[in-house]
């Protein structure tokens, strides 16, 4: 059961976080948008099991239903954005107790290995992506006294914190991630001790 959950994890991941274009996303409410969607969730699932089984339609249809759910919705916060990604789970979980052979009847069953990477990518993908996009919502409302910088260039320093954050943990290291918030506080120190504002915004 848990190899089968592993790449259900790492297929919703993949296609909520990688593969889904701002399009797709802006037009979930539309039947094209929708089955865009719907193709990537499918079509992921269908590579990360390395098997076609009827269970994975039944699957894909669950996302779209939850992703209209919460595109329909007027709630876009941080609790509709965790609540959406929690019902996700379930149904990945619900899938992987009544499907649990859906890997062992994959094409990838003979590598034992795949199993533990494809969580490790998965946690990777949703600690990167997945809090990037968290963060954004979170500090949506002060979007405006931002500070400004190069292109692009808070989103990607973003990506490679977390991505070290996530290491440091895999790792045994959590107190590192201390050092790595001290660092960050001392490099914007210059720019931020004359602005409160801008000083809670980067804190």
């Amino acid at each position: 059961m848990t190899q089968t959950l592993a790449a259900l994890l790492l297929a919703h991941i993949l296609a909520d976080f990688l593969f889904q274009s701002n399009w797709m996303v802006a037009n979930k409410q539309h039947p094209r948008g929708l089955a865009a969607h719907g193709a990537v969730v499918l079509g992921l699932n269908l590579i990360c099991l390395g098997s076609i089984a009827p269970a994975l339609l039944w699957l894909t249809g669950m996302h779209l239903g939850i992703d209209l759910v919460k595109s329909s919705s007027a709630r876009k916060g941080p609790v509709a954005f965790l609540v959406d990604q929690g019902a996700h789970l379930a149904s990945l979980g619900a899938l992987a107790v009544l499907e649990p052979g859906l890997w062992a009847q994959g094409l990838w069953a003979g590598i034992p290995a795949l199993p533990a990477l494809m969580a490790l990518v998965a946690g990777l993908v949703a600690t990167t992506q997945g809090g990037g996009y968290l963060v954004a919502i979170l500090m949506r409302p002060w979007a405006a006294v931002a500070p400004e910088g190069l292109p692009n260039g808070g989103r990607l320093i973003g990506l490679l914190e977390r991505a070290l954050i996530y290491l440091l943990i895999l790792t045994g290291q959590p107190a590192g991630i201390g050092f790595l918030i001290a660092a960050k506080s001392i490099l914007r120190f210059s720019e931020t001790k004359d602005d409160r504002r801008i000083s809670e915004y980067v804190i």
